[in-house]
């Protein structure tokens, strides 16, 4: 089975809903699976260096008592998922392209699902700022992606370019807001939906055996 995920780094349900997809699998070891990861971009128009995170907050939510109870509920999902989020560790809302081109160095595979493990803890658990190259290099290096490969992709403007692309084909397809799942190019779901939903639709996928045109990359 093929399971499509399209996501962004910066998204706190993107997080929990490939940790839910994780326990859903888990309830079907025998499984063969392929998980390919692509890019959506929450705030295309964010800054290269990214903004303070409480202006961003505040804009996006109207306040800081709106942004709370939000933030809250995304808290309360994420400890159903094993996920401690420490949104007060959070000091600027990155732009998120070149984590997605970190992601790209790392191809599909199971590398790209731990680094990108990696980088949601980082971010969401450390606070740490997965906009600054340095800090992505060292996840790389923590996650086993080759040095090489990552400079490869950063030294050229491919993989921007890359991300940009798949970003207008995930708004093109209708994606209006991540995670959205596809099974085998069969069922798509949208939002970080319980292991047991995610659990059914897999069941689905396999039982009918439907194929319809969507392309993802």
């Amino acid at each position: 089975m093929r399971i499509d995920i399209v996501f962004d780094t910066v998204c706190p349900w993107c997080f929990v809903g490939q940790r839910r997809l994780d326990q859903a699998l888990a309830q079907r070891p025998g499984l063969a699976v392929e998980v390919r990861h692509h890019p959506f971009l929450l705030n295309p128009d964010m800054p290269a260096g990214g903004i303070d995170r409480r202006l961003y907050l505040d804009r996006k939510f109207g306040g800081a008592h709106r942004a709370r109870r939000v933030l809250d509920a995304v808290t309360l999902a994420g400890r159903s998922a094993g996920i401690a989020f420490n949104f007060e560790a959070i000091r600027r809302m990155p732009n998120s392209v070149d984590s997605h081109r970190l992601l790209l160095a790392a191809g599909q595979g199971p590398l790209a699902g731990r680094l990108l493990d990696t980088v949601f803890r980082a971010y969401f658990q450390h606070g740490e700022d997965i906009g600054d190259r340095r800090i992505l290099r060292r996840l790389a290096s923590e996650a086993g992606l080759c040095a090489e490969r990552l400079e490869a992709e950063l030294g050229t403007s491919s993989g921007v370019v890359e991300v940009m692309a798949a970003n207008s084909r995930a708004h093109a397809m209708g994606v209006a807001g991540v995670p959205t799942f596809i099974f085998d190019h069969a069922y798509a779901v949208a939002g970080a939906q319980e292991p047991d939903v995610l659990l059914r639709l897999i069941d689905l996928a396999l039982e009918t055996g439907v194929k319809v045109p969507v392309t993802v990359g």
